[in-house]
């Protein structure tokens, strides 16, 4: 008797969902066999204990020895294979990195932050309201806010925003690896030139801040600014349009947010557990053998780790598909990783995330769709998933 092998990516029913398989294959194991898109041998992870761990083992990471010998996860220019480098440049390189950023996003510098996205957001608010009703969501609110706020952070003009969008939007392409490569070349060489410009003219930014690092490290900084300018916007737009679709279909929680500003932190957290936008999973190559979860991951194994799988995990989450802001064990969520590689701009997204939904009920307690959620397509063309357009009215 033969099994067959799954592929990635899954089906899924719609924007709330995700695919049911994931599920299915965590029942049998945490971690299991899969092929990847591009139909490469990997060992996709899937049970939050186990997810947990890897993400915080030092034996895995985004580099391989033979990168032409690796397996590919996708088509994505971002997160379709390896890295160059070996196991020992990218702890070092990281941590290097790590250190130069950090101040950047500091729980001071984020606070100081604060204020100012509130503002933005009211500003988008506004834009909506004059806008409609009906008006897309998505166009006022969900995409400009982070375009902004990630601007502001690394120093990007805001003016150039037309044009990093498009390779930022090509880079995370998953039907077009080539067109997705010249995409993010575009995007790294234009970072590397304001890199070079903000070493002529520093400001406080982060790629001020990277410029300082010596002209030696400008690629390498260029190669992380860009990162950080799509990671830094794509994900929050995606999270933003599908928090609200997921509170709008709970109008209990979102008349409570309008009449309690306390309860948005921990509907946040919720909104981050639950809410998957997008994207099969994080790939990680092993450094060395490790044992796990009743499997031998071997030294040069793909192993592919679902965050969104893994925030479900019955093991973890008392009742994991219902959305219940203030749960316990809503801090758990894996949506930033964990461990020494967990997500430098968390504290950011969580900024941004509080201020749009303190503002949005309160200003628009009555709002809902203008179309059924099923009628909300996800882009599964894209990395980071997401909606086009986000109808609604008031």
């Amino acid at each position: 008797m033969t099994t067959t092998i799954p592929q990635l990516p899954f089906d899924r029913p719609g924007v709330l969902d995700i695919a049911p398989l994931y599920a299915e294959l965590r029942e049998r194991t945490p971690i299991c066999a899969v092929r990847t898109a591009t139909g490469d041998p990997a060992w996709l992870v899937t049970g939050h204990a186990e997810c947990r761990a890897l993400f915080a083992d030092p034996r895995l990471g985004r580099s391989h020895p033979e990168p032409e010998r690796a397996s590919r996860v996708s088509g994505s220019a971002i997160l379709g294979g390896p890295m160059m480098g070996d196991p020992e440049t990218e702890r070092e390189q990281h941590a290097v990195m790590r250190k130069l950023l950090t101040p950047a996003f500091s729980a001071r510098r984020m606070l100081r932050l604060r204020e100012h996205v509130d503002e933005l957001v009211a500003r988008s608010l506004d834009g909506l309201a004059a806008a409609g009703p009906p008006a897309d969501l998505h166009e006022h609110l969900a995409l400009p806010v982070p375009i902004l706020v990630i601007c502001e952070l690394l120093g990007v003009p805001y003016e150039d925003r037309t044009r990093f969008r498009a390779w930022s939007e090509g880079a995370g392409r998953l039907d077009d690896r080539e067109a997705a490569q010249q995409s993010l070349q575009a995007l790294v060489g234009y970072v590397h030139g304001l890199v070079a410009r903000k070493r002529e003219e520093p400001g406080e930014d982060v790629l001020s801040d990277l410029a300082a690092s010596g002209p030696e490290h400008d690629w390498q900084s260029a190669a992380l600014a860009a990162a950080l300018l799509f990671a830094g916007h794509e994900t929050t737009v995606t999270r933003i349009d599908v928090g609200t679709v997921l509170l709008l279909q709970h109008p209990e929680h979102w008349a409570a947010l309008a009449a309690d500003p306390a309860r948005v932190p921990d509907t946040v957290e919720e909104i981050l557990r639950l809410a998957a936008p997008g994207g099969s999973g994080l790939p990680r190559y092993a450094h060395a053998d490790v044992e796990i979860g009743g499997v031998t991951i071997r030294t040069g194994d793909c192993v592919v780790l679902a965050p969104a799988a893994a925030n479900r995990d019955p093991d973890a989450f008392a009742d994991p598909e219902r959305f219940a802001p203030g749960r316990e064990d809503a801090r758990a969520h894996l949506t930033f990783g964990h461990g020494p590689r967990y997500c430098i701009g968390g504290s950011l997204a969580r900024v941004e995330l509080q201020a749009v939904f303190t503002a949005l009920p309160a200003r628009f307690p009555g709002l809902r769709l203008d179309r059924p959620v099923e009628a909300l397509p996800l882009r599964a063309d894209l990395l980071t998933g997401g909606l086009d357009a986000l109808p609604v009215t008031w």
